[in-house]
């Protein structure tokens, strides 16, 4: 009786916050199911984590062996490595003809920290925050876990999947927004805004006064057309990227933003709280990343042919709908002509033909039970044979 109490006085007191009750990323868990498969002796190939399977590139490792090699790895500036934040900028010139001052520039652990340090500088406990759907689950989860609300805004074959204008401002009309997050390349499927989209949204925004935020996390992965960022089209926008993708580098959790001038002091002091700074091996290695550009082109180059092979294949295999792969490395797949649960097809799948896949769900909780994510961030050979083994199963 008294343990039994005791347990029930230790449940009361550590219970969990209402703030960390937010749904799990469910492409851990099917990480974690192909893994229990493959201890078994099976071979899964995983289009399910987005996740290049290239490793950094030369230049970026060699710098981190030299790094090492001189035996101190030091605290940096809470906003990053000087000579990264200025490579960075001059990453802006290079790539977009815009001039971004590198004072403007903060180093961020991996995308993440930087959605965490956008979303604490920019917005109260309260504050609703728009997304689309389908959509990178974190945006809403930490935006839950901060106090925020987020505002689901669905997108539609009509607009390619992109937010517009009009739709934010009727969201807005509904109950005031005070942010917007958009990404493009999008997440997970792959479609792109156009020059034009893009500045539309950004000016329907502003002129609203609703916060920008741009997810650019899959910059140098386009190729329908070229990715433009929010940087060339307004000073008040705030960038978020990440090494993680173009420049195969998930593990090293380093990324960037750009962001309004006014945020670069209160971002400074959330940073010098949250982590000091970010390790600056990771930063040692991204600056010299830049210099691996030939090398990552290559990469992108495979990425192009696994598309191809998956736009031709999988309607031949029974997969005939999906959106537009403008860029990253992303099919988003309808599978509603066999299944009204993504989550169980996904599973089937999985254990039966040893592809992994993500179910929509994780993406879009209102019509994600009618598709899956597939990525393509491996060989075409595994590609090749992804393709045979769902035609298989799909028999």
């Amino acid at each position: 009786m008294h343990d039994a109490t005791l347990r029930n006085r230790l449940g009361q007191w550590l219970a969990p916050s209402r703030r960390s009750d937010v749904p799990p990323f469910m492409v851990m868990d099917v990480m974690a199911a192909a893994a229990r498969i493959e201890a078994a002796g099976g071979h899964v190939i995983h289009m399910e984590v987005g996740q290049p399977a290239a490793a950094a590139p030369r230049t970026a490792i060699a710098a981190a062996h030299t790094a090492l090699e001189v035996g101190r790895i030091d605290y940096t500036s809470a906003l990053g490595i000087p000579s990264l934040r200025a490579r960075i900028a001059r990453h802006y010139r290079d790539a977009y003809g815009c001039d971004v001052s590198p004072e403007r520039i903060v180093v961020t652990t991996g995308s993440s920290g930087g959605f965490i340090l956008a979303f604490l500088s920019m917005f109260e406990p309260g504050d609703r925050v728009a997304v689309t759907v389908p959509g990178y689950p974190p945006y809403r989860h930490i935006l839950t876990a901060l106090g925020c609300e987020p505002v689901l805004i669905e997108t539609t074959n009509e607009t390619r999947h992109a937010l517009t204008g009009e739709a934010l401002l009727a969201a807005h009309r509904k109950a005031p927004l005070k942010g917007v997050l958009v990404g493009s390349p999008a997440n997970p499927t792959g479609t792109m805004m156009s020059r034009e989209a893009l500045a539309g949204l950004i000016a329907a925004a502003e002129d609203a006064g609703i916060r920008f935020i741009s997810d650019e996390i899959y910059h140098g992965l386009d190729y329908a057309f070229p990715a433009v960022t929010a940087a060339a089209l307004s000073g008040h926008a705030l960038v978020i990227n990440s090494f993680s993708k173009y420049f195969c580098m998930t593990g090293w959790r380093v990324g960037w933003m750009v962001v309004p001038e006014i945020l670069v002091r209160p971002i400074e002091r959330l940073q010098q709280n949250l982590s000091i700074s970010v390790p600056s091996l990771s930063q040692i290695a991204a600056e010299a990343a830049f210099n691996g550009a030939a090398e990552m082109e290559a990469i992108k180059h495979g990425y192009q042919e696994n598309r191809r092979i998956l736009i031709e294949g999988l309607p031949k295999a029974g997969l005939a709908k999906f959106l537009p792969a403008d860029g990253a490395f992303y099919l988003y797949a309808d599978v509603s002509d066999f299944t009204s649960d993504s989550f169980e097809f996904a599973k089937q799948m999985l254990e039966q033909a040893h592809v992994a896949a993500t179910p929509g769900l994780d993406f879009d909780p209102v019509h994600g039970r009618s598709f899956i994510r597939l990525s393509y961030a491996r060989s075409p050979g595994e590609m090749r044979e992804a393709v045979d083994r769902i035609a298989h199963w799909l028999k």
